[in-house]
């Protein structure tokens, strides 16, 4: 889940939005906006409006305090975060790496549902501090944010403590599992079909409460078993792929016919003589003797087609100094988290200053695909 708009940093992880969050932001504003006009239909448009904007705008704050406090668990147990992005159905901490044990897997999974809930009762507390009672309608626009914004956050705490993986609370429930059986493979499997199970549940509720008059929210959840569903798979499968590579070096699967072109060849020229003859993707650039770069398809499309002809490769190339490479001895995992978080499509490994091949990749899911097949752990 990358982020198409970045709005900072926070203890150096960044903070983004997925183009997707302005569909529920918009929604969101407009359903504030016609709850606070049923409160008291005498506020004016312009405090109704301003209140739904501002109020939005501190539940979406509410939820980056959630991931932030799963990030900050995680960090503290060794884990690198690298970002928090807000999509469509809410945000996600993106964790490097798997939780070594079953303690520091609960500590993360539970930071955010008690953070919401700590959250949402700081709000009401306020509120009731400034004159707000309980089943009765708020007498100021502050006041129906604060409720609404208490009331949500909690809400927020106690639906992600549905035990469906990956939601928080099927995390929850998969460290459980791991220390009751110590079996964290065992564990994950049970939960991850219990979360595919919740999923299809909140799939099915959601279309009969859209058929028995719930409109868009019978969709809306239908849509997020939907994402639950899938995301149960997708997760159960990346910690599947993690157990069958975990023994594999990058040397094991690197290829090493690495093509090497010449740095004064004109780009016209590589794109004539290899890319468009060749599967290679990647190109080892050599002047007088000694790898200086790297070369692929990203780098030729920069320059103008009108220029390839006169543009020399090493104008383009990507220097040896600022390619992202691995050695030999690198795990096959480490080199999936590398590609996944810089999007990368290969990666060269390279020892005492010299490409010694290429990972890729199609290398990598070729291998993969072979072990599923022959159930090889």
């Amino acid at each position: 889940m990358r982020a198409q708009i970045t709005l900072g940093r926070v203890f150096g992880i960044e903070l983004g939005l997925h183009y997707s969050w302005l569909i529920i932001a918009t929604l969101i504003v407009f359903s504030l906006a016609a709850r606070f006009h049923a409160i008291n239909a005498n506020w004016s448009p312009g405090v109704i409006w301003g209140a739904s904007l501002v109020t939005s705008i501190l539940f979406f704050a509410g939820l980056f305090v959630h991931e932030l406090a799963h990030a900050l668990v995680a960090r503290s147990r060794n884990i690198p975060v690298r970002r928090i992005t807000l999509f469509a159905l809410g945000g996600v901490a993106q964790i490097e790496q798997e939780a070594s044990d079953a303690r520091t897997e609960f500590l993360i999974a539970i930071a955010g549902p008690l953070t919401s809930c700590i959250l949402g009762a700081i709000l009401l507390g306020i509120a009731h501090a400034m004159g707000w009672a309980p089943r009765a309608n708020p007498a100021t626009p502050t006041l129906a944010a604060l409720t609404w914004l208490g009331a949500i956050n909690i809400v927020l705490g106690f639906f992600n403590m549905i035990p469906g993986f990956p939601l928080d609370g099927g995390r929850v429930f998969r460290a459980f599992l791991w220390k009751t059986t110590g079996n964290a493979e065992r564990a994950t499997r049970i939960a991850a079909k219990i979360g595919q199970l919740t999923g299809l549940l909140l799939i099915f509720y959601g279309i009969v409460r859209f058929f028995a008059g719930g409109g868009f929210g019978g969709l809306w959840l239908s849509f997020i078993g939907w994402f639950l569903l899938d995301a149960a798979r997708a997760n159960y499968f990346q910690y599947e792929a993690t157990i069958l590579l975990r023994d594999l070096r990058a040397e094991d699967l690197m290829s090493r016919d690495c093509v090497s072109v010449n740095g004064n060849m004109s780009l016209q020229q590589l794109v004539d003589d290899q890319l468009l003859r060749s599967t290679q993707r990647c190109f080892v650039v050599v002047e007088e003797g000694r790898v200086t770069g790297l070369i692929t398809p990203a780098e030729v499309h920069k320059t103008e087609r009108a220029r390839w002809v006169e543009t020399p490769i090493h104008k383009v190339m990507r220097p040896l100094d600022k390619v992202r490479a691995i050695s030999p001895e690198t795990p096959v995992v480490k080199a999936v988290e590398l590609m996944a978080r810089e999007d990368l499509n290969q990666l060269p490994v390279i020892a005492d200053h010299h490409v010694e091949g290429m990972i890729t990749r199609s290398n990598i899911f070729q291998v993969l695909k072979s072990r599923m097949e022959l159930g090889a752990h």
